[in-house]
């Protein structure tokens, strides 16, 4: 079942995240530290999740982004997973059909995301969804003290 997170979630979710972060190979905060997060995420951001009854097997995370094509909104997927126990379950294609849904339900026209190129299969999940790469665009990334040089 997808649904919006709740804050009863939270540690689920955190638990998620960490897996997330390993998947990656990136560094985690320690789990409180991404409970406090989730609890005072930017306004705007929404977080849906693959409930599969004692846990939660997935999330996807996105934001309303405006303006697109003809001036109309969007929705940006900022992050979709699914925890392993749970892939191969339909819990992806279910979280971005419902992410899908959203927009379509409040006249957006579009939803984005990015995904890593080195990944076979996540670009063939995309594409059998029906998604389109864009190779006419690239994807930038403002942080650490380039953000801080520019923004200070």
């Amino acid at each position: 079942m997808i649904r919006p997170a709740a804050e009863a979630d939270h540690p689920a979710l955190a638990r998620l995240f960490e897996e997330m972060q390993a998947y990656y190979g990136v560094p985690c905060p320690p789990g409180a530290a991404i409970a406090a997060s989730l609890a005072g995420r930017p306004a705007g951001t929404e977080i849906l999740v693959a409930d599969a009854g004692a846990a939660l097997a997935g999330f996807a995370a996105f934001s309303a982004i405006y303006p697109g094509p003809g001036l109309a909104g969007g929705l940006f997927l900022k992050e979709l997973f699914v925890g392993a126990p749970h892939r191969g379950g339909g819990h992806g294609r279910a979280l971005m059909r419902a992410v899908a849904a959203q927009a379509l339900a409040r006249g957006l026209a579009r939803v984005d995301w990015t995904a890593d190129a080195g990944q076979p299969r996540l670009l063939a999940f995309y594409e059998a969804l029906g998604g389109a790469q864009k190779p006419d665009k690239v994807f930038f990334r403002l942080d650490g003290a380039a953000l801080a040089a520019l923004g200070g």
